[in-house]
């Protein structure tokens, strides 16, 4: 496909392909190089969940005479009961599955991005130089007309529509040539890079575009993408959310273990002191919490029925976006392109010998740019599609091949 996008020898200067871009994009983007933290945190969190609570070390004198007072040293240890370490470690575990599919979604994301962000330079870079073709058209006309004008074959009139059609030719040239500009930097931002340091955008394969699969074929892959993936991933963290909060209405139990020493009119005396401390649950027992948290869990219940509803749209509607921009993009290579370019050639040879108004060269000319503007609009659509579909399935050609 995008087989009249080629245009090798746009400026001399480095020339990127898709697959350049998309490998820049992957190594350089700071979006997705900031979601790839998410998995160092998640790491750290996984750890912190499993670490044990620390002791307490206490120091405690009663009275400030040497003969008369009482000294305690002792350490106290909390202990966990209910599961509740065993509860944390899996809710930071589903965290860090989480982190793993946000990072995937995210680099699915930036590759249909790039991949529309690339076509889109394409076909602005086309855009300009199909503009160049007009004005060398244009140029022609005016050049055509000034001659009939001069030996008296035609009205001044139609010397000065031609100056007309040329002036606005050239001003769509420039148009074209500031959103090549635009459509460069947008690329050069998805790759990392402040200002575009190529040139020039290629296709080096002709029929670049994979052929998508069907509508059942991609629904059925579905429950693979990564937001599906992300969407159930977020049900199982809100269920051990749910699981932890339970657990913290089992209070904590908290053992001292100690050493007292008890001076009385200088006589020593030291014992052991052993002690156990556990809140009585009467009043919290972390039910508000815990409602909470089941509403969470069912939250993403339902947010994982609306992502599949959504994708399920998505998918439908790039699929038919794809095939109906396809039947005009076909339409416009066999037919319509050829039939206007012949017609602005007739056209201009006709004024030329005196068979035409330069009327009839306007129209013919106008026609051509009109076809070649609706067919870089069909050809718009189709790379949308498919940069749309990727953002759901990734790389949906790897997936065909």
């Amino acid at each position: 496909m995008l087989g009249l996008l080629l245009f090798c020898g746009w400026a001399q200067g480095r020339e990127i392909g898709i697959d350049e871009a998309l490998q820049a994009a992957f190594a350089h983007n700071p979006e997705l190089a900031a979601s790839g933290r998410d998995i160092g945190i998640a790491q750290g969190l996984r750890e912190q969940a499993g670490l044990l609570p620390n002791p307490t070390l206490s120091w405690e004198q009663e009275g400030t005479e040497s003969d008369n007072r009482t000294t305690t040293i002792g350490i106290s240890q909390p202990l966990e009961l209910g599961g509740k370490r065993g509860a944390r470690v899996a809710l930071a575990e589903r965290g860090q599955d989480a982190a793993a599919l946000s990072l995937q979604a995210r680099r699915n994301e930036l590759r249909g991005a790039v991949i529309s962000g690339f076509y889109g330079a394409l076909r602005a870079q086309e855009r300009e130089r199909l503009a160049q073709q007009s004005v060398a058209l244009a140029q022609r006309g005016l050049t055509a007309a000034q001659g009939r004008v001069r030996a008296g074959k035609a009205a001044p009139l139609e010397a000065n529509r031609a100056q007309v059609q040329l002036a606005e030719v050239r001003l769509e040239q420039e148009r074209a040539r500031r959103e090549r500009a635009d459509a460069y930097q947008t690329l050069a931002a998805l790759m990392g890079l402040a200002q575009a340091d190529f040139t020039a955008v290629r296709s080096a394969v002709a029929d670049r575009l994979p052929r998508l699969p069907s509508s059942d074929q991609l629904l059925r892959r579905l429950g693979d993408s990564a937001p599906m993936r992300l969407a159930q991933t977020r049900i199982e963290e809100g269920e051990a959310a749910l699981d932890l909060a339970r657990t913290q209405r089992i209070p904590d139990l908290d053992v001292s273990l100690g050493s007292q020493e008890a001076i009385e009119d200088g006589n020593s005396d030291r014992i052991a002191v052993i002690g156990l401390s556990l809140p009585l649950p009467l009043f919290d027992r972390n039910q508000g919490n815990i409602l909470a948290e089941a509403r969470r869990a069912d939250q993403a219940r339902d947010l994982r029925n609306a992502t599949e509803l959504r994708l399920r749209q998505e998918t439908q509607q790039a699929l038919q976006q794809w095939s109906t921009a396809q039947v005009e993009v076909n339409a416009f290579r066999s037919t319509i392109l050829p039939s206007a370019q012949t017609a602005v050639e007739s056209a201009t040879r006709g004024f030329e010998m005196g068979k035409f108004s330069f009327l009839d060269v306007l129209d013919a000319q106008r026609t051509l740019i009109t076809a070649r503007d609706q067919y870089l609009q069909a050809l718009a659509q189709v790379s949308d599609a498919w940069g749309r579909i990727e953002r759901v399935y990734g790389d949906v050609g790897a997936a065909a091949r």
